[in-house]
């Protein structure tokens, strides 16, 4: 049985990096991550990455927040305190709806901007007391870091193949 090897490969140019995934693919190594200070075009394609779900998660929040302005605007105009307004009565929900469009906008917008953020937070592992894993000290200026995961057996090939497509640095 073999062990599975994380070995990090640094990089100063985002091309040199996108050649060095694409030779590395069709040699059967399976690049895991890259970290990158820049968003880079192509990148999750590069990777093999899917597309990803969390539009659907802001759609969650933003029903959520619709349903709690509507339920707000029932409970304060229908039930808890009804009015009447100029002799006119509006003890129906629908009547009481257009003036509150506004409200329901803005507590759709607050909820999934919010849950955003919750969300990015605790996806990226960007916790309060958790440490962040730092490769390399430039990660976040200008340098590119990959991480392949490669059998034991295999760390001197890639370690070779790092090298010769340009790596500025390897770290193990």
């Amino acid at each position: 049985m073999s062990n599975k090897k994380l070995i990090y490969g640094v990089f100063d140019e985002e091309d040199v990096l996108m050649k060095t995934i694409k030779t590395l693919k069709e040699n059967g190594i399976a690049v895991k991550d890259v970290i990158s200070p820049y968003p880079v075009h192509g990148m999750d394609n590069a990777l093999g990455l899917n597309r990803t779900r969390i539009s659907i998660c802001c759609f969650l929040y933003g029903i959520t927040g619709t349903c709690l302005a509507f339920l707000m605007m029932w409970y304060m105009n229908i039930f808890d305190w009804p009015m009447d307004i100029g002799g006119k009565p509006s003890f129906a929900f629908y009547k009481n709806l257009p003036a509150f469009i506004p409200v329901t906008f803005e507590t759709t917008v607050l909820c999934a901007a919010h849950g955003m953020v919750i969300t990015f937070y605790l996806r990226s592992k960007l916790l309060p007391g958790v440490e962040p894993q730092v490769i390399h000290p430039r990660q976040a200026d200008d340098y590119f870091v990959m991480k392949v995961e490669t059998e034991e057996s295999n760390l001197v090939t890639v370690e070779k193949m790092l090298a010769d497509s340009g790596a500025v640095e390897i770290k193990y």
